[in-house]
């Protein structure tokens, strides 16, 4: 029986942030939003999905006058990726 993939992960734009971040120390909105070329509005939204869900981080601040919004991947967020790329290989070898 396959297992099931996590529903939060199995989203193209939600993956993308996380295996951006999976590599990452941390990472700026403006890189994020470059690399997945997603809206502001899209990725705002998705990058809040992953953090209630406990995956990532989010710190809101200023550089000099300048919004900043950077974000990383926690210990939870890991596992849950690493655990994603586990299942979905198992999909792979059918």
């Amino acid at each position: 029986m396959l297992k099931k993939l996590d529903p939060l992960l199995h989203s193209e734009l939600r993956l993308a942030i996380m295996s951006l971040l999976i590599s990452v120390e941390k990472a700026e909105f403006t890189y994020l939003k470059e690399q997945t070329e997603a809206t502001s509005g899209n990725l705002s939204v998705q990058i809040t999905k992953l953090e209630d869900a406990g995956y990532i981080f989010v710190k809101k601040g200023f550089k000099g006058k300048i919004p900043q919004t950077t974000c990383n991947i926690t210990k939870k967020g890991v596992e849950a990726f690493e655990k994603y790329v586990k299942d979905l290989k198992e999909y792979l070898k059918l």
